[in-house]
């Protein structure tokens, strides 16, 4: 998502009705393999050996080239910097249309781009989340995303807006579009037969993680609905209905790998989804956390209460439904102003109270929405993105805190003594960082070893004189 003024007339308000305010949690504390998040449980993302997982990293992605240049702006030296800062997370956009140009024919040109750059993520031992992405629906409208020969208007019309994107997603065509999308039957079958190409190419690959089946999904809303209302309906009528399609779909192929499933995007003004049950066993609920007004160009407030609200709004489908959660994409586009570094501390604490990770939005190397610049250095207060952390936890996780002001990082966990070590994720280099255990347990490059059973506690401080880089 980019900024989208458009959106605030619809739900600016809402958020301060609908989210009831949740107490903010200290450090993360778990038992059983679950994490707190606004006081309740929200169980924790695991690997094939049971291990508990906690994702750090940044969408990949290029907007920009299609046909034969597709993918041409995402380079190895992608994620070899993204390991160097110590991430193992990305989420790559690829696009239907560019993936079946043509209804049935496939390419299979862009299927080996994509297997290049998760070659290149292994390579350097970053998990990949393969998002199928859409933005105002697709080419039909000036963006990416669902083919051309996908859309269907009805004859309804369309006004671009290039000064506020976003609000096309209002206009009658592109509503109406997503509304035969989920509803045409040819049409779910052409999403499905997409999904099992993918799965069934990359479903063994060893950088693949999982799938996100549809980014930021919309719909049609109808006469006298407010946005939160038409939200909840189309999440429960339309788009859980997709989710459970897609993921047989992906099932038929791949027996292994996580689906992600998102919420619409209204989510991120703490309005409660109305997803239902995916019936999958390894779901992961993968919400947006964008607030209107610092898209729009505000600082933040952390008085507004959006951060607890939001919380409140996005641990609820998870606890219910027993999903973990990762968000998929978060940061606002001005991270220069004053209290801009007040938002990234209390963003990146409130996800660790409840997420197994996060993808930040973007990686790339400029200005606007990019991580790093030209030469490879953190912009403004996103050098508070890479902090220590466990990518993979041998056991039950106690607590664990990361406190930015001294720059230490603790972990508490139970050992189990099986599926091998607990690995740490050390930014730079990891002679920059000081490393103690306290039980029966030593630590070798990074892995800490314990005894089954064993209480251990982890600290991770910053090595005297060193700076953040």
């Amino acid at each position: 998502m980019r900024t989208f003024r458009g959106i605030c007339g619809f739900v600016c308000t809402v958020a301060l009705v609908t989210g009831a305010l949740a107490p903010a949690a200290g450090a993360r504390e778990a038992g059983g393999g679950e994490r707190h998040g606004g006081g309740d449980t929200v169980p924790r993302l695991t690997d094939d050996r049971g291990r508990v997982l906690t994702l750090r990293g940044w969408n990949v992605e290029d907007k920009t080239n299609r046909g034969d240049k597709a993918l041409s702006a995402v380079t190895e030296r992608h994620f070899r910097d993204l390991r160097a800062r110590g991430f193992n997370f990305a989420r790559l956009l690829i696009f239907w249309d560019d993936l079946e140009p043509r209804r049935g024919q496939y390419s299979a040109a862009y299927l080996r781009k994509i297997e290049r750059i998760l070659d290149w993520a292994h390579r350097y031992d970053i998990q990949v989340l393969v998002d199928a992405h859409q933005d105002v629906f697709g080419p039909a409208f000036g963006h990416r995303g669902i083919p051309e020969w996908a859309t269907r208007t009805d004859g309804l019309p369309f006004t671009p807006n290039p000064d506020d994107w976003f609000s096309e997603y209002f206009q009658p065509a592109v509503q109406r579009a997503f509304t035969h999308l989920y509803e045409d039957a040819d049409l779910q079958r052409a999403q499905a037969a997409m999904w099992r190409v993918l799965a069934d190419r990359f479903g063994d690959h060893p950088a693949v993680l999982g799938y996100d089946l549809i980014n930021e999904p919309m719909g049609e809303l109808r006469e006298g609905e407010d946005l939160p209302t038409a939200a909840r309906r189309i999440e429960r009528d339309q788009i859980t209905p997709m989710h459970n399609r897609l993921a047989d779909a992906v099932r038929s192929v791949d027996r292994d790998n996580w689906v992600f499933v998102e919420p619409t995007p209204i989510v991120g003004e703490g309005v409660p989804t109305g997803l239902g049950k995916i019936k999958d066993p390894k779901v992961v609920y993968a919400p947006h956390f964008y607030n209107t007004a610092m898209e729009a160009g505000a600082d933040y407030d952390p008085a507004a209460g959006w951060i607890e609200s939001y919380e409140a709004a996005v641990t609820a489908y998870p606890e219910e439904h027993r999903v973990p959660v990762v968000v998929g994409e978060w940061g606002p586009l001005n991270t220069a102003l004053p209290r801009m570094g007040l938002f990234y501390r209390d963003a990146l604490a409130s996800m660790n109270r409840y997420s197994s990770g996060w993808a930040g939005y973007v990686w790339c190397y400029g200005g606007g929405y990019c991580a790093v610049d030209a030469a490879g250095e953190f912009r403004t207060n996103k050098e508070q993105t890479a902090s220590p952390y466990a990518p993979a936890v041998a056991g039950r996780v106690r607590s664990e805190s990361y406190d930015p002001a001294t720059r230490t990082y603790r972990l508490s966990y139970v050992a189990s003594g099986r599926g091998g070590p607990t690995e740490l994720s050390l930014p730079s280099r990891a002679r920059d960082w000081r490393v103690r255990v306290s039980g029966p347990a030593w630590v070798d490059g990074g892995r800490v070893h314990a005894r089954a059973g064993a209480r251990i506690s982890v600290t991770v401080t910053a090595a005297p004189g060193v700076n953040q880089r």
